[in-house]
C-alpha cells in the first residue's frame, strides 16, 4: 500500500489521477487531481495511517467523509467522491479557489471596517453551518477560505461535531480537542456540540484581525489553555487606540468565558458586525483594562468546580434565539393593526430566551425625492420611518438590547423585506395584511407575495381577527 504522504503524479485513485502534492499536516495529505474522464479538478484527501499516528486520525477522516455527505451550500466544499484505493480511505472534495483568511491575518491589524466585513462573512458562513446541525470546532484563518464571489467557505472538519452523527473523534480521544489558541472554554471542558464554540473562536480571529495579536496567545500547556478561564485578553482598544469601541464590544461578547453570556447565535454577531450604528455599548466596548487580581482570583476558583452546561443539539441552541422580523409599514396609520402586530410579536417571542426583534420598514421613493433636494429628503423621510418605527415598538416595553431598527429603500416592498430577511437569517416574519381591494387582488399583497416566497416561517396578521401562521 502506497502511503498518502508518498502518492506520486500520475497516480489512479477511483476516477481520478493525482497531479501534485499540495500540503502535509499532521493528520493528513492533501492533492490536486483531476478526473480521467475529464470535468472538474479536485482535491484529494488521504488520511496518514502510519505506525504511530494517532487513532483519531482516522476518526477525524470518517468524521469529515460523513460530514461533508450531508451539508450543502457555497459556504462547505461540494463532496465529489470517496472510497479506499490501493493508499487506503480517500475523499475527494471540490477544490475550492481563493483567498484564506490567513492571508488576511498575516496582514493585520486590518482596518476596522474591514475586519467587520471580514467577519460578517464568516459570521454568516458559521450561521448556515449551525443551521445543518455542524459545529467546526477548529476555526481558524487556515480553515476559511474566501470564494472568488466574496462569501466564505469552511474547510478540514475532522474534529467537527454533527447532532445527528456518531461523535467518533471525541471516543477516540482523552483531550481537549481543537486549535490551543482558538479554542473555546467548552471544549478545554470537553463539551462538544455547542455552536457558541464556534462563536469564541470567531472572537478570537476578529481579535487577531483588530490587532495583529491573539488574545490569549499560544499556549503549549493545558495549564496555559486553561488560563483564559479566569484571565480576559488585553482590551483591543489598548493595542490599538482608535479602534471604535462598538468593534471591541463585539470581540469581546464573543469572547465571554461563559456560553450562555456570549452572542446566541453567529447570526446576531454577523448583523451587529454590518451595522455598527446599532451595536448596544456595555462595559465590554469601553473597558480599558483587565479586571484585577481579586476577580481572577474569584474566577480562578469556580473553573475548578464548574459544571458544563447542558447539552443540546445544534439547532436546539439556536431554537433559543429566533430572530424575528416584523415588517410595519407606519404609513397605514392603523392602529387596530398595529396592536395586532405587537400581540403576535409578543406571542412569537413568549417563551424563547435570547429572542432579537428587528422592526423593518420599507421608504418607497416618491416625486419628492426626484427633485434638485431630493437627497435632503430621502433623509429626512427615512429619520421619520425611524422615529415612528421606535413609537410602534414602545408599548411593548421590550429591553433595547434586543431590538434593532432598519428603514430599507425601494419601489419593490416584498422585494426588499425578503432580501433582508436572507440577509439577516431571520427565523420567522411577522407582517400585517391590510384591507382588500380591486387593485391588490389583480396584482398581489405584500403579505402574500413576502408569505409565498420567504425562507423562514411567516405570521400574517389582520387587525380584525387573530394572527394566521403560514409557514
Amino acid at each position: 500500500m502506497e502511503g498518502a504522504a508518498h502518492l506520486k503524479p500520475g497516480t489512479a485513485i477511483g476516477a481520478y489521477r493525482v497531479q501534485e502534492k499540495l500540503r502535509e499536516g499532521g493528520m493528513a495529505a492533501l492533492y490536486r487531481v483531476v478526473p480521467n474522464a475529464g470535468g472538474e479538478p479536485g482535491l484529494l484527501k488521504v488520511p496518514k495511517l502510519e505506525f504511530g499516528n494517532h487513532p483519531a486520525c482516522y476518526a477525524g477522516f470518517e468524521v469529515e467523509q460523513m460530514i461533508l455527505g450531508r451539508v450543502a451550500g457555497i459556504h462547505v466544499p461540494r463532496l465529489l467522491a470517496s472510497g479506499e484505493g490501493d493508499c487506503g480511505p480517500y475523499l475527494v472534495m471540490e477544490h475550492i479557489a481563493g483567498k484564506s483568511f490567513a492571508d488576511h491575518a498575516a496582514a493585520a491589524p486590518l482596518p476596522a471596517g474591514e475586519v467587520a466585513r471580514l467577519g460578517a462573512i464568516l459570521a454568516s458562513a458559521l450561521h448556515d453551518l449551525h443551521r445543518q446541525e455542524v459545529v467546526h470546532h477548529d476555526l481558524k484563518p487556515s480553515h476559511v477560505i474566501l470564494r472568488e464571489d466574496g462569501q466564505a467557505a469552511l474547510v478540514d472538519f475532522g474534529l467537527a461535531f454533527h447532532g445527528h452523527l456518531p461523535d467518533l473523534v471525541a471516543a477516540e480521544s482523552d483531550r481537549p480537542l481543537g486549535t490551543a489558541a482558538y479554542i473555546s472554554p467548552e471544549q478545554i471542558a470537553r463539551v462538544r456540540g455547542d455552536p457558541r464554540s464556534d462563536i469564541f473562536s470567531l472572537g478570537v480571529i476578529l481579535y487577531l484581525l483588530a490587532t495583529g495579536r491573539m488574545p490569549f496567545g499560544d499556549p503549549a500547556g493545558m495549564a496555559g489553555v486553561r488560563r483564559r478561564l479566569y484571565i480576559d485578553p488585553l482590551p483591543p482598544r489598548r493595542i490599538v487606540r482608535d479602534l471604535p469601541e462598538w468593534l471591541q464590544e463585539i470581540i469581546l461578547h464573543c469572547l465571554e468565558v461563559r456560553a450562555d453570556q456570549r452572542y446566541a447565535t453567529a447570526a446576531q454577531v454577523a448583523h451587529d458586525l454590518r451595522h455598527p450604528d446599532q451595536v448596544v455599548l456595555t462595559e465590554r466596548g469601553r473597558r480599558a483594562k483587565r479586571p484585577g487580581p481579586l476577580v481572577v482570583a474569584r474566577r480562578w476558583l469556580a473553573s475548578l468546580s464548574a459544571t458544563p452546561l447542558s447539552n443540546k443539539l445544534p439547532t436546539e441552541h439556536l431554537a433559543l434565539a429566533p430572530n424575528v422580523l416584523v415588517a410595519v409599514d407606519t404609513s397605514c396609520k392603523n392602529e387596530a393593526l398595529f396592536q395586532a402586530l405587537r400581540d403576535a410579536t409578543r406571542h412569537i417571542i413568549g417563551g424563547e430566551q435570547h429572542w432579537r426583534v428587528s422592526c423593518v420598514s420599507v421608504q418607497e421613493p416618491s416625486l419628492l425625492t426626484e427633485q434638485e433636494d431630493g437627497a435632503e429628503i430621502m433623509r429626512a423621510l427615512h429619520m421619520q420611518r425611524l422615529v415612528e418605527l421606535h413609537h410602534w415598538v414602545r408599548p411593548l416595553g421590550l429591553p433595547q438590547e434586543r431590538l434593532r431598527f432598519h428603514v430599507l429603500e425601494g419601489s419593490d416592498v416584498p422585494a426588499r423585506l425578503l432580501e433582508h430577511a436572507r440577509a439577516s437569517h431571520a427565523d420567522h416574519i411577522i407582517i400585517g395584511a391590510r384591507g382588500s381591494s380591486g387593485l391588490r387582488r389583480l396584482l398581489g399583497s405584500v403579505s402574500s407575495r413576502v408569505a409565498a416566497e420567504a425562507p423562514c416561517s411567516v405570521t400574517v396578521v389582520r387587525a380584525a381577527q387573530a394572527a394566521d401562521m403560514d409557514t
